[in-house]
């Protein structure tokens, strides 16, 4: 009974526009009201307690590196690079687009980041190049969910510290992944190009490739320094936040040169609005989350899965179904921390290797944000491209059903994620 409490208030609350951390904390004093245990303190403590962890000290880290990136010019960078790789194929500038958000994916760790950023660059080039302003940005919509996947991932910190699965399992196990996405819509972008008939190149000299490759190298380091930072030990995922933000700052301020003193306390507040935002759903949601394990509901949600827990794929695909249509609904964190706590229990009963099963999860909810109603990458496209939101919607389904199909061979073949990730992890 809990469990129809908890889900009817959430559903009932998210249509009025209340911000969501405000509904998730409407919701617990609603379960704590019927279970007869009121009590605001114990809201306000847990709300506290829940962002007093080591590992979310890597959010505000890397949305501060994020920030730094942006105003530092790199974004600029990486496309160049990607053109200089596929420039010269025909509808060159589409599987550039793909390139720079599986590279930048490996800076920003956001999917909203790397929308904006790429978005503002190549949405334009493409257009001036003939190619449909819908088709372009449905393309930077959908290549922005391969930022979640590649390490670092923000939505992999988020449902690592709430779940208790490791950070830097789930970095490793998310490059692979990853890269057959991006392969995947390159893919339909073959098929795309030769149906509107797009014959674009980009061509470089060679001075001008050389320049564009002295110019990318540094940019293009980050990530390897990050990935391989953790791999060998160096650090932790939080500590490779911090990493983050003096090697964006010491590139951007002295190679560079496109952030100047001047320019520092804009960027950190910035990226404390960000950050503020995203703790307080955190704190929220973890209030939710300890009211959710009181109120026995895994419990009762495991019981409701019974049925199927002895076949994997099958208890699989029902909870994917499940994600794919809250998410429609409620953005990636509150998904995250709310429904996590509730379904790892079930999963690990089953025998599913919870950092696989995590992969999915935060790729599944992170499709929810370029699906309408809620769609908040869909949102920031139709700012970005300066496109309605029905012509958007109708443009991004193709790419929407590759990503779809990636998360189905993902569930039907594990070992997609599961060999990379062992290999990587040694």
């Amino acid at each position: 009974m809990e469990l129809a409490v908890f889900l009817i208030s959430l559903f009932a609350l998210l249509p009025l526009g209340i911000p969501i951390a405000f509904i998730l904390l409407i919701c617990c004093a609603i379960l704590m009201l019927f279970m007869g245990n009121f009590d605001a303190s114990i809201i306000a403590q847990q709300t506290v307690a829940g962002t007093n962890s080591f590992a979310l000290m890597a959010i505000p880290f890397f949305m501060l590196a994020g920030e730094i990136m942006g105003r530092g010019g790199l974004s600029r960078r990486i496309v160049d690079f990607a053109n200089i790789l596929v420039g010269r194929v025909r509808g060159g500038l589409g599987y550039a687009a793909i390139i720079a958000s599986m590279i930048f994916a490996g800076l920003s760790g956001s999917p909203v980041a790397d929308a904006s950023a790429l978005g503002a660059i190549m949405i334009p080039m493409m257009v001036a190049k003939g190619y449909d302003r819908g088709t372009s940005t449905g393309l930077i919509c959908a290549g922005a969910m391969i930022a979640p996947i590649i390490p670092p991932s923000v939505p992999m910190i988020v449902l690592g510290s709430a779940v208790g699965v490791s950070i830097g399992r789930m970095f490793m196990a998310g490059i692979v992944p990853g890269v057959l996405i991006g392969m995947g819509l390159m893919a339909l972008w073959f098929f795309i190009v030769r149906k509107h008939d797009y014959h674009d190149t980009v061509t470089y000299t060679k001075e001008e490739t050389a320049k564009i490759l002295k110019d990318s190298l540094p940019a293009l380091f980050m990530p390897v320094l990050i990935v391989g930072g953790i791999r060998l030990g160096i650090f932790t995922p939080t500590e490779a936040g911090a990493f983050a933000c003096v090697y964006a700052l010491f590139i951007s301020m002295f190679v560079y040169r496109e952030v100047k003193p001047s320019d520092l306390l804009d960027i950190a507040i910035e990226s404390g609005k960000g950050t503020a935002i995203v703790m307080f759903i955190v704190g929220a949601a973890t209030a939710v989350g300890w009211l959710i394990t009181v109120a026995q509901i895994p419990t009762q949600f495991a019981a409701l899965l019974g049925p199927v827990a002895h076949r994997p794929i099958l208890l699989l695909i029902i909870i994917n179904i499940f994600f794919f249509f809250i998410g429609m609904v409620m953005d990636l964190t509150p998904n995250l921390l709310i429904f996590g706590p509730v379904i790892f229990p079930v999963i690990i009963a089953a025998g599913i290797d919870p950092v696989y099963f995590g992969v999915l999860m935060v790729f599944n909810l992170c499709l929810g944000l370029i699906t309408p109603p809620v769609g908040t990458i869909l949102y920031l496209g139709c700012s970005v491209g300066q496109v309605t939101f029905g012509r958007l919607v109708k443009s991004i389904l193709p790419f929407l059903m590759v990503e779809f199909t990636m998360l189905f061979l993902f569930i039907l073949f594990p070992a997609l994620i599961r060999v990379p990730m062992n290999w990587f992890i040694g």
